[in-house]
């Protein structure tokens, strides 16, 4: 049942300091380990984005690489989306970071692996390759090693690929964002927000449609 919510305390706390979260280990490279730090002074970030900047719906999905449900939402409702309502101008599509590494132990490397994939202006290409063969990287022993694989494929520099992961560039900024997923009441994923809706859990093309057009009747009014 989609829940209501009030978004502009939400919005708000987008340009604030992000704090709390748990502190995670994630396997990397050999016997290497990452972890999300218990508490960031970096701001959330709005999001990675497929669309106009003019649309007048965005779709915020709160999203986990390592899961399951998440792959199966992208690999067989997200092709109708972006054909009928992003590349119509419709919809802004959000990507937002909520790796749970309490249940995914791989879930905060894929979510760094994405984040400097896209320092190259590749996160879109990287977040297929992590979808499309999620079975691969998260169950190998070696993650780091088959993630680099994606990382060649996709034509990222490799020496600027490889320092940003080792230096755990980006971890402050998914902890922020996942954080202030946190307090607006996301609890797992997949998670929208399309309009003043919080869905929890995958749904249907057919009732994201029907949320996009509330969405867009609300917008009219304003």
């Amino acid at each position: 049942m989609a829940q209501s919510v009030n978004l502009k305390p939400f919005y708000i706390a987008l340009g604030v300091i992000a704090v709390a979260g748990g502190a995670w280990i994630v396997s990397a490279r050999g016997g290497g380990t990452f972890t999300l730090p218990a508490i960031v002074n970096t701001p959330a970030f709005f999001g990675y984005t497929l669309g106009s900047d003019s649309a007048k719906v965005d779709i915020i999905e709160y999203v986990d690489f390592q899961c399951p449900v998440c792959a199966t939402f992208t690999i067989l409702t997200s092709p109708d989306i972006k054909r009928n309502l992003v590349n119509t101008g419709r919809v802004r599509w959000v990507f937002r970071d909520y790796p749970v590494p309490e249940i995914h132990d791989k879930a905060v490397l894929a979510h760094l692996v994405a984040a400097c994939a896209a320092d190259q202006g590749k996160f879109w290409e990287m977040h297929d390759q992590l979808f499309y063969n999620q079975g691969a990287w998260s169950n190998s022993n070696r993650p780091r090693s088959v993630l680099a694989g994606y990382a060649r494929a996709i034509g990222l520099d490799m020496g600027s690929y490889d320092s940003c992961v080792d230096e755990r560039r980006h971890l402050e900024r998914i902890t922020a964002t996942k954080n202030e997923g946190a307090r607006l009441g996301v609890s797992g994923t997949p998670n929208f927000v399309i309009g003043d809706q919080l869905i929890p859990g995958s749904i249907p093309y057919q009732q994201i449609l029907e949320l996009v057009e509330r969405a867009e009747r609300a917008a009219e009014q304003q």
